[in-house]
């Protein structure tokens, strides 16, 4: 059965999440105000529920409010959240903790940010079992590695012994899609959990989450701005702006006639469309470059690319095939073992270490994961205000002049100076990466999937500005992503990676209109449609 069909024993008796009238408050400056405005929920057993909107409004904060949390600084300050019978809200801390992690799991937007870098994968993903005697040891890795297998991670027997540095983003993601799972729970709360998966992967990732979903009977709340995903999973849509809920519809009643003129600009964004442009004048050359971790880890092999100054070069590929480790050559932080990188000319050092000051500013990397990139104790401001300093020599006033000019850049207000990280939504937070790349005055920034975290609303503004960024200043950039939609917005050129080699380079009409090799075709191929039925259409195909 569909996932997006209604599903027949969805009763009365089949309910196990009710939430009512929730309310929430946050703390800022000291300041407690509503974030959450009195959101109603219902879900039953073997359901799956998508809840969708832009950045900062409320989904992870009622998702997470499922399982009776809420992050430091927010208090539920009204409404009950039933689970099962018993309302998580009043229950005692020890009891709260018996529910989490083996009959409600969560999965978090952030895979780098989740994981203890201290510990290999299979430990962390048997926790839950073994916490709470779900399974002994032996078979709580023998389910672990069954699970890696059926989320596509390669040699799923090997890669759970590993650290979690040592595996891509993508792959962390997933990893931490096994461990929600392990202990086979009454309820998963999936937040953004394929944002970091390229489009091939995630067509797996799908299957494996709606299969564990049916095969179990597990209830779902999935949480996403991509609209073409949910469609695939979601028997109902709940659409939010703002803490308060705007529509909620069955599937395919809501993607083929929302009610509210919100939702109906949700389905409508993405209008990006830029002329494709070329250019002969050469910023940045890669020339034969390999790198390695380690002595025998080889992820990139003889890669040869230009990218053209004041031009979009995008470079797409599957989690693993050597797309953040080229940007990580690039800029210094894993010198080639092999090779040279050329920057209008010369050969750059291949240590970042061995970089002058002014290399350091002209070059520019914003991260993929900003929970990572971001100090939790830094303020927004002082996050921006450091390259301002380090580079420019800027202080004082002038350099609070700089980091509002800055914000109001990236369309955040004045008073975001003087906020931390854990007080903003993951777009907020990438938006701040933005404005600290930005903040150097750089020729070149490498963009490392920049956009994943953010809801398409965002993503447009983002990409708007990064455009416009471009025409006024000459910026050229390196655009990491697995969005194809992404790279047909902003891309002149695309450059195409698997296993560590380019497999197709060219402009971007000529890679994505008229592909050549096998394997970009099987990318455009899997990306998601917003057609309910496609990721079964897709399944269907491969199986042949």
């Amino acid at each position: 059965m569909p996932s997006n069909a209604p599903s027949p024993h969805h009763t009365g008796d089949d309910r196990l999440l009710e939430i009512r009238d929730l309310k929430i408050e946050g703390q800022t400056d000291g300041i407690w105000q509503p974030i959450i405005h009195g959101i109603d929920l219902d879900l039953n057993r073997g359901e799956i529920l998508g809840l969708i909107g832009e950045s900062g409004a409320g989904k992870s904060t009622v998702g997470l409010a499922a399982m009776g949390y809420v992050k430091p600084g927010m208090r539920f300050t009204g409404g009950s959240v039933n689970f099962d019978g018993r309302d998580l809200l009043s229950m005692p801390d020890k009891d709260q903790r018996r529910y989490r992690g083996k009959r409600i799991a969560y999965v978090a937007q952030s895979g780098q940010a989740s994981f203890n870098p201290g510990y290999r994968l299979i430990e962390q993903t048997v926790e839950a079992a073994l916490v709470h005697s779900v399974l002994p040891r032996d078979q709580a890795i023998a389910r672990a590695i069954d699970l890696y297998g059926k989320l596509s991670l390669p040699e799923p027997e090997i890669i759970g012994f590993r650290y979690p540095h040592q595996v891509s983003g993508g792959q962390l993601q997933r990893a931490m899609t096994a461990m929600a799972m392990e202990c086979q729970p009454d309820l998963i709360v999936f937040d953004e959990p394929t944002t970091a998966l390229d489009v091939t992967t995630q067509v797996n990732v799908l299957a494996s989450i709606r299969d564990i979903v049916q095969e179990f009977n597990t209830a779902a709340i999935y949480i996403t701005h991509d609209l073409a995903v949910v469609a695939q999973l979601a028997d109902r849509i709940k659409v939010l702006r703002y803490g308060r809920e705007v529509e909620d519809a069955e599937t395919q009643r809501m993607l083929s006639d929302p009610q509210e003129d919100y939702t109906k600009s949700l389905w409508a964004v993405r209008n990006i469309t830029r002329t494709e442009r070329s250019s002969d004048d050469i910023q940045l050359s890669v020339k034969n470059v390999s790198a390695s971790y380690g002595k025998t880890v080889k992820v990139l092999k003889d890669i040869d690319i230009d990218i053209p100054k004041g031009r979009t070069v995008a470079v797409v590929g599957e989690s693993g095939s050597g797309k953040s480790t080229l940007a990580r050559s690039i800029i210094g932080l894993l010198p080639p073992d092999n090779g040279e990188v050329l920057f209008q000319g010369d050969a750059l050092p291949p240590s970042i270490g061995a970089r002058s000051k002014d290399l350091l500013r002209r070059i520019q990397l914003i991260y993929q994961s900003p929970d990572t990139a971001l100090n939790p104790r830094q303020s927004v401001g002082e996050a921006i205000g450091r390259p301002l300093e380090f580079y420019l020599g800027l202080k004082g006033r002038a350099r609070e002049a700089r980091v509002a000019e800055l914000l109001n850049l990236i369309e955040l207000d004045e008073s975001f100076a003087y906020r931390l990280p854990g007080e903003l939504s993951g777009g907020q937070k990438q938006r701040i990466c933005i404005a600290r790349a930005l903040a150097a005055n750089p020729d070149l920034i490498i963009c490392d999937e920049v956009t994943s975290a953010l809801d398409q609303i965002v993503q447009e503004e983002i990409l708007n500005l990064l455009i416009r960024l471009q025409e006024e200043l000459g910026i050229t950039y390196v655009f990491i992503t697995h969005d194809i939609a992404v790279v047909r917005a902003i891309a002149d050129e695309v450059i195409v990676m698997q296993m560590g080699k380019v497999v197709e380079k060219g402009s971007r009409s000529a890679v994505l209109d008229n592909p050549q090799s096998p394997y970009t075709q099987l990318l455009l191929s899997a990306v998601p449609k917003m057609d309910p039925g496609w990721l079964d259409q897709v399944l269907a195909e491969r199986s042949k």
